[in-house]
């Protein structure tokens, strides 16, 4: 139950902080409160009825189909990526990029530490296969790590400007190691071997869907607005 409820609780932080981050991003750019109120209602009405229809999948097991080509949950990843798009480059991803400093994006990444040593747990307990956990091929925790750091230097001083990309693109890289980690552990390929314990199916039952429905495009799209602020000129600094 405290496993379940950890995905649950870092799966609401981050749409919390959105919310939170909204708020003061739309004010930053200027937005009347009328204006800044619906696209945060818009934004939140879009999200909770992605997590409930990704819950709903989980629940009904319609994830778990995999004799079915291709596999539902090829569409969920699929969705998932074209959904960071759309938000990065959509009007709340505008203000997001804009109105948030630097070391609030880069910070939002840190949620990836209390993930990583959670997907551990889940590893310990025999909920996920050991790959996908920093004790075998996912190495993500240090984007959470890291993101700390670059966070409050990026608060206090004015770290070089390539630093940060450097840092958004090996961000990246990890998070696209471990997705690949992910889908190569499920029945789909079943890379790391047929066994239970070395098959990805956990994140196609409730609230472990949470974690690519939300974790991992929450990373995703992440990654992209800090390209986008980076690329619109944003000074560093607070």
């Amino acid at each position: 139950m405290l496993l379940k409820a950890g995905f649950i609780v870092i799966a609401g932080a981050i749409l919390a902080w959105v919310w939170m981050a909204l708020g003061r991003a739309t004010a930053a750019c200027g937005d009347p409160p009328s204006v800044a109120g619906r696209m945060r209602r818009r934004f939140m009405l879009v999200a909770a009825g992605w997590v409930g229809l990704a819950l709903l999948m989980a629940q009904t097991g319609v994830l778990r189909q995999w004799d079915r080509r291709p596999p539902p949950l090829v569409f969920l990843l699929v969705s998932i990526v074209g959904l960071g798009v759309i938000v990065a480059r959509s009007r709340a991803g505008d203000r997001l990029s804009r109105g948030v400093s630097l070391a609030g994006l880069v910070g939002l990444q840190a949620f990836r530490l209390p993930l990583e040593v959670l997907m551990h747990q889940a590893a310990v307990e025999g909920v996920m296969p050991v790959q996908m956990s920093y004790s075998g091929w996912n190495f993500d925790v240090l984007t959470g790590l890291t993101a700390i750091g670059l966070a409050v230097w990026l608060q206090v001083g004015r770290p070089p400007r390539r630093l940060v990309w450097i840092w958004n693109v090996l961000g990246l890289a990890l998070l696209a190691n471990i997705v690949t980690i992910a889908v190569a552990s499920s029945p789909i390929v079943a890379w790391f071997g047929s066994t239970p314990d070395r098959l990805n199916t956990f994140v196609t039952y409730p609230p472990y869907v949470l974690l690519p429905a939300v974790m991992v495009l929450a990373a995703w799209a992440g990654h992209l607005l800090i390209f986008r602020a980076l690329g619109a000129g944003r000074r560093l600094g607070a």
